[in-house]
């Protein structure tokens, strides 16, 4: 398979097939390489090796041909020239920063963003002296005026999590690159089954592999795709020396994960439209967030941007908090896991799970309201799904 040539094929046949490397066995299944270290033909061959001088595999902390064919696929997939898999989707976000930037230096982030690269950002980057502003997720004056003379970086999810805003991310990347800061795109509600930012002008995508790219709640690991020039410098060193790495297990899983990414994607967003659609009926429900639904604020962007509306949908019920855990205890098909992107659907409460740590102030600018319910749409019978959450809807107004 060395002689595959990615750019000939569609997205469904790289997902497969790109990024594979035969060894002399000639498996068909890609290998798993459970070994720390690779050994060298002579002290020469390994000299050249840490020099850089000669490419290959030295230590698996950052060369390890499991995890380089799980980086080339999905670089495949999202149109970037390079990838660097990590050990989770912060330790993605975490190398990006290091990477990137300096002491006294600004990033802009929206305020729209999972709570624990909100936490990232405020207590772990603002100690080493980086600046941080968050800003409306679509309100692009705002952004416009966060950027200062030392602004470098531009960061956002978009769908966002969990109200899935959408971001224009044409216009942001136009945006920064004319005031010379750099974007960052966490693609993990779309992947690259349904979004590829670098396409509309972004220069880093970010990913959680532990969502959709498994989909089936397996493993942890993160990924960063983007231009060789970005990740191949101070980013990679930072893999090198820091360690945040994927393991080659968890990368031979990921790797498994792509190849029906295609076809999860398309099942996710059929189940999620008919769970949006059907929970904007239901009494009790205040607000219903889907990107796919005609009153979302982003609909249209959402379709111009997107080749489908995603598997995450956000509802707001009546009561506040106690009325929706009452609604997530009263379910029996949904798992009660913060997690998401799984072939098995999942519910949480953001205000005290995945946004706990924001204070109440950044909850409420966040829009993260005491009534809001996240469902990560996964692949049961839809009948079903529809059938469980009506019960407890109905537990809930009792």
């Amino acid at each position: 398979m060395s002689d595959f040539d990615p750019d000939r094929y569609g997205f469904s046949t790289r997902a497969v097939r790109a990024g594979q490397t035969r060894t002399p066995e000639q498996e068909n299944s890609e290998p798993l390489f459970l070994s720390s270290s690779f050994v060298f033909t002579s002290a020469a061959q390994a000299a050249a090796r840490f020099a850089g001088d000669e490419p290959g595999n030295i230590y698996s902390r950052f060369t390890n041909p499991t995890v380089h064919a799980f980086e080339a696929r999905l670089a495949s997939l999202e149109g970037g020239e390079r990838c660097i898999g990590t050990s989770s989707g912060m330790s993605a976000i975490l190398t990006s920063c290091m990477g990137l930037l300096r002491a006294g230096d600004h990033l802009v982030a929206s305020q729209n963003i999972f709570g624990t690269t909100v936490n990232l950002f405020n207590n772990v980057m603002a100690r080493f002296g980086v600046e941080i502003s968050f800003v409306p997720l679509a309100d692009y004056d705002a952004w416009a005026k966060a950027i200062r003379p030392n602004t470098r970086l531009l960061f956002l999810e978009t769908p966002s999590n969990p109200l899935t805003e959408i971001a224009d991310i044409a216009r942001l990347a136009e945006l920064a690159h004319r005031r010379n800061c750099l974007l960052i795109v966490d693609n993990c509600f779309c992947t690259p089954a349904l979004q590829r930012p670098l396409e509309l002008g972004a220069d880093i995508v970010i990913h959680s592999a532990t969502k959709y790219l498994d989909g089936q709640g397996r493993c942890i690991g993160g990924a960063i795709v983007g231009g060789e020039k970005l990740l191949g410098g101070d980013m990679f060193a930072f893999l090198r020396n820091a360690g945040p790495s994927m393991s080659p297990f968890n990368a031979w899983v990921f790797l498994k994960g792509l190849e029906t990414l295609a076809l999860r994607m398309r099942a996710h967003c059929e189940n999620a439209a008919q769970l949006a659609e059907w929970l904007a009926r239901q009494p009790g429900v205040q607000k219903v967030n889907y990107p796919g639904l005609p009153d979302h604020p982003q609909h249209e962007l959402a379709k111009r941007q997107q080749s489908g509306f995603g598997g995450m949908v956000s509802f707001v019920v009546e009561g506040g908090r106690a009325a929706a855990w009452k609604l997530i205890d009263a379910t029996h098909i949904y798992s009660i896991t913060a997690n998401l992107g799984d072939t098995k659907s999942t519910v949480t409460h953001p205000a005290t799970t995945t946004h706990h740590r924001l204070s109440d102030e950044q909850r409420a600018r966040a829009g993260i309201a005491d009534g809001l319910v996240r469902i990560s749409v996964g692949h049961e019978d839809i009948r079903d799904l529809t059938a469980d959450l009506g019960q407890a809807l109905a537990a809930m107004r009792s």
